[in-house]
C-alpha cells in the first residue's frame, strides 16, 4: 500500500478507536448513578465513572499521537473494559476485596452498545500497535 494510502487507513482506525472510546465513556457516565450506594466500600457507579475517565483518555492518547508506543495503553484499557463487561455478564464472581459483586445476567440496550463500542476500541488499538509500519528509508552515503 502507497505510504498515503497507509497513512489514511491509520488516521481512520485512530479516529474510529477513539468513537469507541467515546461511546464507552458515553454510557459509562451515564449508567454512573444508577449504580451509586450508600453503603461502605467502592461503588460500582464509582467504577464507571473511573471507566469512563480512563476511556476518554484512552481517545486522546490515540488522537494525539500515531506513535505505536502510545496506543499500548488504550489497548490494556479497551481489553480489560470489554473483558470486565463479558466476564460479570456470564460469570458470578462476587466481591473481590473492596470491590463490589457486579454480575449482571443480561444484556440491555446500553451494555450492548459499551461492549460493542469497546470491541471496536480492542480491534482498532491493536491494529495501531501491531500493524506493520513503513521502515523508513536508510540513507545511504556515497564513497568519496
Amino acid at each position: 500500500m502507497p505510504d498515503n494510502r497507509r497513512s489514511v487507513g491509520l488516521l481512520v482506525v485512530r479516529l474510529v478507536t477513539a468513537v469507541g472510546f467515546a461511546i464507552d465513556a458515553y454510557v459509562h457516565f451515564d449508567l454512573a448513578t444508577q449504580y451509586d450506594t450508600t453503603g461502605g466500600g467502592i461503588s460500582q457507579g464509582l467504577l464507571f465513572r473511573l471507566e469512563a475517565s480512563v476511556a476518554i483518555l484512552a481517545a486522546l492518547l490515540v488522537l494525539a499521537s500515531a506513535r505505536r508506543g502510545f496506543h499500548i495503553f488504550p489497548l490494556l484499557v479497551a481489553v480489560s473494559a470489554l473483558g470486565a463487561v463479558v466476564l460479570y455478564r456470564y460469570v458470578d464472581v462476587g466481591t473481590l476485596g473492596p470491590l463490589p459483586d457486579m454480575y449482571d445476567p443480561s444484556w440491555y440496550p446500553e451494555k450492548t452498545l459499551s461492549a460493542i463500542a469497546e470491541a471496536v476500541a480492542t480491534v482498532g488499538a491493536a491494529i495501531l500497535v501491531f500493524a506493520p509500519r513503513r521502515q523508513p528509508a536508510r540513507r545511504t552515503e556515497l564513497p568519496v
